[in-house]
């Protein structure tokens, strides 16, 4: 307890420290950037509200229930550093389903009810591709912690963001060379058949193809599915390894299935740990992923290099060194994933502040003081490690990691760059009016 609660003191101190000098460094730092405009400092003590989209029921239940931890302790951390502005930081959070259909209704009700300033946390791609036009309709920023390449081709508008989690084609442009040199050179590919599978199934052929490796068989699946064994036969006899990237509830399922299927003769597995988060690894039946590899955000075990800030992030959100509750093993997080919402707060409150946001008046305002940042160094607010945002497609890139399944546990065997998932912008956000 005495350790946990100097980890959590280090991570007040280090943002107390860390706000007060980026408060400066960030004003002079935007004041080069493009468009630029120096904005008053806020007047009001009224608390900014933040609109919390969570998936609190649904097929992303499981990523909704750890995305409100992570939102909660890291609002925390904000306020007792003292907010926003001077502050307080307020969640109001609508729980949208998982649901396409349901995602605009509370983009809508965080605008015209709850008055909000922002709107944040999306997570399932099909909700943010749904919630998105309402967004740019209503002219309320719009942040999402979603992982798909949507924000970054640019084909939402300009008031989404997503710079606190990478994307999809990223992460498979990183960790492709790695696949190719360990995997053998036949893929067949497993993928949820909607937005964010259809990226896997987009970017991994030519990710590998310039790597000398081929994707031999890609085989979408329902992502309400509950069984599998029927899909399996559709994979070549020659695959060398199966990339696997299920989601749902009935993730578990699949694995288990899978394994059934082959027995101990099976292909190499590399797996996006989206088909294994909030999942036990040693649930039974689990025992053939030992050997296997994942992709993984930022680690679900505790890691031996693991920094001060990575450890006192863990603290505050309530993991243990397995990446489960503290006091209940059995409630597994979603590690990988829901880092991305501390991260995104931070870059809210950066951007905020850089602002001199003072209320929904200023939301055009916060639109460019975002686009404006350009870096977020590896600390206490960035946890997970450093990135790059690139403002005009409203996207961040950082590291990945990619562990092996080792005596239970996840070990990382390797971290990509952040110039490993670098590509060229599709589009340009800034050019759009406001």
């Amino acid at each position: 307890m005495v350790e946990e609660q100097a980890k959590v003191s280090f991570l007040r101190k280090s943002i107390n420290r860390r706000t007060a000098l980026k408060g400066i460094g960030a004003s002079a730092g935007l004041a080069l950037g493009p468009g630029y405009v120096r904005y008053a400092q806020a007047q009001s003590s009224a608390p900014i509200k933040i609109g919390f989209q969570a998936h609190r029921t649904g097929i992303g239940a499981s990523y909704g229930r750890w995305y409100e931890k992570t939102t909660t302790a890291a609002i925390k951390a904000i306020n007792a550093a003292g907010g926003i502005n001077g502050r307080p930081v307020e969640i109001i959070t609508e729980d949208d389903g998982t649901d396409a259909k349901r995602g605009p209704e509370v983009v809508e009700k965080f605008a015209n009810q709850h008055k909000v300033d922002v709107v944040y946390g999306t997570l399932f791609s099909h909700v943010v591709i749904a919630s998105s036009p309402a967004a740019g309709e209503l002219k309320i920023p719009y942040y999402v912690v979603s992982e798909g390449h949507h924000v970054a081709s640019t084909k939402m508008n300009r008031y989404v963001f997503q710079p606190g989690i990478t994307d999809v084609k990223s992460q498979i442009q990183s960790t492709a060379p790695w696949i190719a040199a360990n995997y053998g050179k036949k893929i067949t590919q497993i993928f949820p058949d909607f937005a964010f599978g259809h990226d896997h199934r987009d970017y991994l052929p030519p990710a590998l193809k310039a790597q000398g490796a081929d994707v031999v068989a890609q085989i979408a699946i329902p992502p309400t599915e509950t069984s599998f064994t029927k899909y399996f036969p559709q994979i070549p006899a020659d695959t060398d390894a199966i990339y696997h990237v299920m989601i749902g509830p009935a993730v578990l399922t699949f694995v288990k299935e899978l394994g059934e299927f082959y027995g101990s003769n099976r292909p190499q597995l590399f797996g996006f740990i989206d088909s294994l988060e909030a999942v036990d690894i040693n649930s039974p039946g689990l025992e053939f992923l030992d050997g296997s590899h994942f992709w993984e955000g930022a680690p679900r075990y505790a890691q031996a290099d693991d920094t001060e800030a990575m450890k006192a992030y863990r603290a505050a959100v309530g993991i243990d060194e397995n990446g489960a509750a503290v006091g209940d093993p059995k409630d597994v997080s979603t590690a990988a994933h829901m880092f991305g919402c501390w991260e995104t707060l931070y870059v809210i409150k950066q951007a905020m502040e850089a602002a001199g946001y003072q209320g929904p008046q200023d939301r055009a305002k916060l639109v460019e003081a975002t686009e404006a940042l350009t870096e977020f160094p590896e600390g206490p607010e960035h946890p997970q490690g450093a990135k790059t945002f690139n403002g005009k497609i409203h996207q961040c890139f950082g590291i990945q990691n990619i562990s092996k399944v080792e005596g239970g546990k996840l070990k990382v065997v390797h971290k990509t760059k952040i110039e490993d998932g670098l590509y060229e912008p599709e589009g340009d956000y800034t050019t759009q009016p406001l």
